[in-house]
């Protein structure tokens, strides 16, 4: 590195804890948007707890604070109901043996933790009958500063995913190490684009950049967005050939995309009361007005029921 340059680089030391907390703040939204209190009272039930991975019948979401991504394969029916993967490479060789691979994939929103992304796939599980493979954003500086500046609630799909990805470029540039943080599952694709050595988004985010993968290298029939992740399954899609595309099943919650896509079907969910998830659709219009509001939690009132919707 340029010894000018040298000179904004932060240590990794100072950097990570503060995107953890970022993180960890997401973390209790996460409660709120997606349905938390169900899923863990129903590992409860079938014998299993949430935890950091220490106990025998303790399930690893220990991601919740981790600025990193990960990919959780969640079955509801079948122990050990959720497994982790933090680079893509492990989750394609368990994916070679699997006796039931997942074949649906679900992205929540922006900075969503493993705890949230969970939850959504486990509803999704119940409701589907299949095991689900959730994507879980990781959360870089990139993300933060967004986030801060509310770039990923005033800008529309194109402009925030462009203007995210100038950011990345310039961080990757100027501060290699810092851009790192927050990008270990996308810097294990093998296609990965780097500056100075920092992975950086090849589709302007990185679940989008993992999505984009998945869909060449497996059998994917169905995905579902909530929210941002809805943006970021769009984003991944639209730069594959048709053939990946055809037959697949797209399904929005709270934030309806474009359907650019000829030979896949949309099944597109806003509530009536969702302010939020119409500010993010940016005038795509949905399929179906449903009386809810932007949250999936169904221990509150006015949520959308991503399971039944996801299946309907």
């Amino acid at each position: 590195m340029d010894d000018s340059l040298s000179l904004f680089e932060l240590p990794r030391a100072f950097v990570k804890p503060a995107l953890e907390l970022c993180r960890t703040f997401n973390s209790t939204l996460d409660v709120a948007f997606y349905d938390v209190p169900t899923m863990v009272a129903e590992l409860r039930a079938r014998g299993a707890a949430v935890g950091d991975g220490k106990g025998a019948a303790t399930i690893d979401l220990d991601a919740l604070a981790n600025p990193e991504g990960a990919l959780l394969v969640v079955d509801a029916a079948r122990a050990p109901f959720i497994q982790r993967f933090e680079a893509v490479p492990a989750f394609l060789a368990w994916h070679r043996d699997a006796e039931s691979p997942p074949k649906t994939v679900s992205i929540t929103g922006v900075g969503s933790s493993a705890l949230g992304s969970a939850a959504m796939a486990w509803d999704l599980s119940k409701s589907l009958a299949t095991p689900v493979l959730a994507i879980v954003p990781g959360y870089g500086v990139a993300d933060a500063l967004l986030q801060g500046l509310g770039g990923w609630f005033g800008f529309g799909l194109h402009d925030a995913l462009q203007t995210k990805s100038r950011l990345q470029d310039t961080l990757a540039v100027m501060t290699p190490e810092l851009a790192s943080v927050g990008r270990n599952l996308v810097a294990s694709l093998p296609d990965t684009r780097r500056l100075h050595g920092a992975p950086v988004f090849r589709t302007g985010a990185g679940s989008s950049d993992v999505l984009h993968a998945l869909m060449v290298a497996i059998e994917i029939t169905c995905v579902v967005g909530h929210s941002k992740g809805a943006l970021s399954i769009a984003n991944a899609l639209r730069s594959l050939p048709p053939a990946d595309t055809e037959g697949l099943r797209i399904v929005t919650l709270g934030c309806p995309v474009p359907e650019e896509l000829g030979g896949a079907t949309y099944h597109q969910y806003l509530g009536l009361f969702d302010a939020l998830g119409a500010a993010n659709s940016w005038g795509s219009a949905p399929d179906h007005w449903t009386p809810t509001d932007h949250s999936t939690n169904t221990s509150l009132p006015l949520s959308m029921d991503a399971g039944a919707l996801a299946a309907g």
